[in-house]
């Protein structure tokens, strides 16, 4: 029996069998064998014993590896997931700072637009305001128009000494007829267009041109002590304009325009008339005295009142016309302004 169990190595057998004999030989009397075979069956004890703390051990480091093996799974597991969480953070803090970014180039680009819709708003505004300023300015003196501005009216004054001036061309009614309605009103504006440049270089005041009437003065809106003789150089700048142009139109085989001129000097009121079309106008004896010296004149002349003449013979010589009948005033002195008084000195 022990020598099979030996062979299939059945130790635990092998102990029973050897206690069991140990105990037998014992009882038998036989204490050699008993002896025997009880240190074999302590010895495989001791065997088996060992062997089953042996088997501990391996089941404990086995358990152990198993856990280390776990843990480290774990851990790779945690260190994997934290890793994936990084990267998942980091990719919700991407799009966060892309969506930040793209939020702030829409504000950033809003703004811009903004400050650009806004600056050229300004710009059309400003543009208008110097338009609508400068329409005004064609219209109002700039003294006016700047109290029409800034008041949203401008006062009537009173000016007790002022030059008025008029213009009209000799047979215009025959010169119409003669021209297409483009070629009358083109060549009419070329003359206004001229006599505007003359009086603004002797600081005269352009009020109004009615049909082919041109009107302008004087000593307003801004009073000087000038004006008689500024506007008796603008009237003879004027004549010297239709001598150009007559020679002009002569080489042109073209009808040539005739120029009268009136002039007299006092006093007018002024003033800003009109809501939506404002005019600028002056009222007054004055200006119809001067409407009878240019009715009264001459082509090619200058025509003025004695008045006007006492306020530059010290400039000019004039020859004196005499009394003459004006419709609706009567009989005044009138005076043709010849040339240059060759000893003057004093200059405006």
């Amino acid at each position: 029996m022990p020598i099979f169990t030996k062979e299939i190595d059945a130790k635990e057998q092998l102990k029973d069998s050897y206690g069991g004999l140990a105990k037998a030989y014992s009882t038998m009397g036989d204490f050699k064998n008993a002896y025997t075979y009880d240190t074999l069956f302590r010895s495989i004890k001791d065997t088996l014993y060992n062997t089953n703390n042996d088997k501990k051990l391996q089941q404990l480091q086995f358990n152990f590896d198993i856990g280390k093996k776990e843990a480290e799974i774990d851990l790779l597991t945690a260190d994997q997931a934290l890793k994936a969480a990084t990267i998942q953070r980091q990719r919700i803090v991407n799009y966060a700072a892309a969506i930040t970014g793209f939020l702030l180039i829409l504000v950033i680009v809003g703004f811009y637009n903004r400050y650009k819709y806004v600056r050229k708003t300004n710009k059309i505004i400003k543009d208008e305001r110097d338009r609508s300023k400068e329409l005004l300015l064609n219209i109002l003196p700039e003294e006016t128009a700047r109290e029409l501005e800034t008041n949203g009216y401008a006062k009537t004054r009173f000016y007790d000494n002022v030059t008025v001036l008029f213009t009209d061309f000799k047979g215009f009614s025959t010169i119409a007829g003669k021209l297409t309605p483009i070629q009358l009103v083109a060549e009419l504006n070329e003359y206004f267009m001229a006599f505007d440049e003359i009086i603004g270089k002797y600081n005269l005041e352009k009020i109004k041109t009615i049909g082919d009437a041109y009107m302008c003065a004087g000593g307003i809106p801004t009073e000087n002590n000038t004006h008689p003789l500024n506007t008796v150089k603008a009237a003879l700048a004027m004549q010297d304009y239709m001598v150009k142009r007559q020679r002009e139109q002569q080489l042109k085989n073209v009808t040539s325009w005739e120029l009268r001129i009136g002039i007299h000097t006092g006093p007018v009121v002024a003033g800003v008339v009109g809501k939506k079309k404002y005019a600028y106008d002056i009222w007054g004896n004055t200006v119809n005295i001067a409407s009878r010296m240019e009715s009264n004149g001459e082509p090619g002349k200058v025509n003025i009142s004695a008045t006007t003449y006492h306020l530059i013979s010290d400039h000019y010589q004039c020859l004196h016309r005499g009394k003459i009948s004006a419709k609706n005033i009567g009989e005044v002195d009138m005076y043709f302004v010849e040339s240059k008084v060759q000893a003057s000195i004093t200059q405006p």
